[in-house]
């Protein structure tokens, strides 16, 4: 347990508070899992190209920031403000910087022991729904990892392991939780980050995490068995599911998102500063049969 004492609120930006950067406002905008649509992608570029820099740049946590944008006081400008929210990711204002969830870029796609698409849009869309949840930290992170062991070895706040098709391992900070069908995993997922909201107080020396806490939010339990070893990141280059691209410090220019989006209709931003390109026949596949997809990778917990 890592005791540490703030003496302020987190700065995590958003969209409706992004942060003052000597080149303007930089905004940060939360994917669920990483995933954006190419009608998604392509709006937050032409927002970049008229309004910032013209690049948009992935985050440690698969999410996108873009900037030099206008505005006042710390405030978008509101036809800056308007183009990303043309976007449609910003469901919820109350929530914009509390939607951290980092899934398995390959999830759904290739190996794994589980897809956890269906409870990434589970988890966001209770999120939104709670009306404690937007007390959260903006550093607070869900971490699902699904069972192929390369989110295993990040910082996460609460978060979870799949062992298998149907079952997962709660993670909570830096101890493991109760093991719970796949079904119920969001709702206890909410019930912790809701216990730790009440749990943290309030006030600039609040803990931003759960392993900041004096002592742990829940009994610690021992790892299952079948939790899996770290992989470690996704390489670069072809991957079982699509190709991981490299994203470099200057970002994604609109050629390059032009380049990226080609003959599909969905990327993976990672954690990594990549971005997953499903090949089009791994996406129709993933599609019309992910659960069975899901099941192949079994318990290749290495497969990438």
């Amino acid at each position: 347990m890592s005791v540490l004492i703030r003496d302020r609120a987190d700065r995590c930006p958003g969209i409706l508070r992004p942060w003052p950067a000597a080149d303007g406002l930089l905004v940060r905008v939360r994917l669920v899992g990483g995933r954006i649509t190419a009608r998604q992608l392509r709006g937050l570029s032409v927002a970049a190209t008229v309004f910032g820099d013209g690049c948009v740049r992935p985050t440690t946590r698969a999410n996108l920031q873009l900037r030099a944008f206008p505005g006042t006081d710390g405030v978008l400008d509101a036809d800056a403000l308007a183009a990303i929210e043309a976007s449609g990711l910003l469901p919820a204002p109350a929530h914009d910087r509390v939607r951290n969830i980092t899934v398995s870029p390959q999830t759904g796609l290739a190996g794994g022991r589980a897809d956890l698409r269906p409870l990434a849009a589970d988890l966001d869309a209770q999120i939104v729904a709670s009306d404690v949840l937007p007390g959260l930290p903006g550093k607070f992170a869900f971490v699902l990892d699904d069972g192929r062991g390369d989110l295993i070895d990040r910082p996460c706040d609460v978060g979870l392991v799949a062992l298998d098709a149907e079952t997962v391992q709660l993670r909570v900070g830096e101890h493991y939780g109760a093991v719970v069908p796949l079904a119920a995993a969001a709702r206890e997922l909410i019930a912790l980050a809701e216990l730790f909201c009440a749990a943290r107080g309030t006030g600039p020396t609040a803990p931003w995490h759960t392993y900041e806490m004096a002592s742990p939010l829940v009994a610690p339990v021992d790892p299952d068995p079948r939790v899996p070893q770290a992989t470690g990141p996704l390489p670069f280059g072809p991957v079982p599911g699509g190709l991981h691209a490299p994203v470099g410090d200057d970002g994604l220019d609109p050629a390059d998102v032009d380049a990226l989006l080609a003959g599909v209709d969905e990327v993976v931003f990672t954690p990594w500063k990549g971005v997953l390109i499903p090949s089009p026949t791994q996406v129709a596949s993933s599609t019309h049969g992910g659960a069975a997809q899901a099941d192949a990778g079994g318990s290749d917990a290495g497969q990438r």
